[in-house]
């Protein structure tokens, strides 16, 4: 990972454009996006994401007779691809008695947000949970979910909350914890 460029602490807001138009820098270069996108309609045969208009969707937001149309390539999703070859494009790790008392709530509420997200943007993922000495640590897909997780365990439980982005924003480490 690059030298961090930004380390965004609790309450602070600091958001990225999604280009480099009137100053705002870039969100990332994805190696796993096509910067031209595909030229024609595609479904994902691993998790069912349908590309069309530039962008992928979950399955239930396609109506069914669209579903149907015989145009549609087989592509795997950029995030089933990051599945596979574990690419993670962010980490969040979790720490502190207060999180191990309350474990259950909290991953309640991170596959909650993980949800509501998937609605949104069926790319980002929640590629890994596991227990790594005293802390949880979680890897998504994408950078963006991270920070949101982050910021969410936050705004539901309070604590120490410490977001850092690499150089060219293409890697987010989010590090929470409270003690009690």
């Amino acid at each position: 990972m690059a030298g961090k460029r930004d380390t965004i602490a609790a309450g602070s807001v600091h958001k990225f454009g999604i280009s480099d138009k009137q100053g705002r820098a870039k969100r990332s270069d994805d190696p796993y996006l096509p910067g031209e996108g595909l030229h024609e309609k595609a479904i994902c045969p691993k998790c069912n994401s349908i590309y069309k208009n530039k962008r992928w969707y979950l399955a239930e937001e396609v109506p069914e007779n669209e579903k149907l149309d015989k145009d549609f390539a087989h592509v795997e999703c950029p995030a089933c691809k990051k599945i596979a070859e574990g690419y993670h494009q962010g980490v969040v790790t979790l720490k502190g008695q207060f999180f191990w008392e309350h474990e259950k709530e909290i991953l309640n509420l991170i596959h909650n947000e993980e949800r509501k997200t998937l609605a949104k943007n069926p790319l980002q993922r929640i590629m890994s949970i596991k227990r790594e000495e005293d802390a949880l640590v979680i890897k998504t897909t994408e950078q963006k979910l991270a920070e949101h997780l982050g910021r969410a365990i936050h705004k539901a439980q309070h604590g120490d909350l410490k977001v850092s982005w690499d150089d060219n924003h293409s890697f987010c480490r989010v590090n929470w914890e409270r003690r009690a």
